[in-house]
């Protein structure tokens, strides 16, 4: 944990401290607990670095109106720990942050890991409409309806205890920084520049996303010089 001034990121340090970092970027709506299942895994090679959005886990409400503004602030966050050079896999809002590092910032980027993730997510009206539902009726019909976007229908029965913490992590997320962040998704679009991405990109994706699903996956794929392409059998968007 750490103290969090406007311009970082509230963050988190699991493995060896001698080993290569690995950024894991969230989605949107998540903190950094959406990835407690992978870092035993990861943290037996990696240095793993975890990070949340803006009032998102009981981080500071500072907003960050487009995803080069939270890019920056991660950067920042990173500098100050002296962490210059690192591998960075983010899933969907976690994903547009990676892809903008690769192409404002490649020198930083070891490898890159794109999950559910696309260079336009939807359209703009969607995530300001989504903006208009929280400043109107807050962030829960969001959260209830988190579990339908996210899972499918066979994780969400067999494991309620986890379709239920992710109702509530959208719920006590701050709704100023929920809406600042669609209003970043709304406005992202780098579809005409995917050509420009340099760094080796590994793009995965569910076989039942129904959010951003194969199709976007395939674009990425299609654009990015040196990507492959891996497809999770009967997994949704987490």
């Amino acid at each position: 944990m750490s103290e969090t001034p406007p311009n970082t990121l509230q963050y988190r340090f699991d493995g060896p401290e001698d080993a290569p970092v690995l950024i894991l970027g969230p989605s949107l709506g998540t903190t950094w607990h959406m990835w407690d299942r992978q870092v035993p895994e990861l943290a037996q090679q990696w240095r793993v670095f975890r990070f949340d959005l803006p009032g998102h886990g009981g981080a500071p409400a500072h907003p960050a109106g487009s995803v080069a503004d939270l890019t920056s602030r991660l950067l920042a966050t990173l500098d100050g720990l002296g962490v210059q050079r690192f591998g960075y896999a983010g899933c969907a809002f976690g994903g547009a942050v990676g892809i903008e590092l690769a192409l404002r910032h490649p020198e930083r980027l070891a490898s890159l890991a794109l999950i559910a993730a696309s260079p336009r997510f939807g359209t703009a009206d969607e995530f300001r409409q989504r903006g208009v539902i929280v400043r109107t009726n807050g962030l829960d019909p969001i959260a209830r309806s988190s579990p339908e976007r996210w899972f499918t229908g066979g994780f969400a029965a067999a494991q309620p205890a986890i379709t239920e913490w992710a109702v509530q992590m959208v719920r006590t997320t701050d709704p100023g920084c929920y809406i600042a962040a669609c209003e970043a998704l709304a406005s992202f679009d780098v579809r005409g520049e995917l050509g420009q991405v340099g760094v080796p990109t590994l793009v995965l994706v569910g076989s039942d996303d129904q959010v951003t699903g194969p199709a976007e996956a395939r674009t990425l794929v299609a654009g990015i010089p040196d990507a492959r392409l891996a497809v999770v059998p009967g997994a949704s968007h987490l």
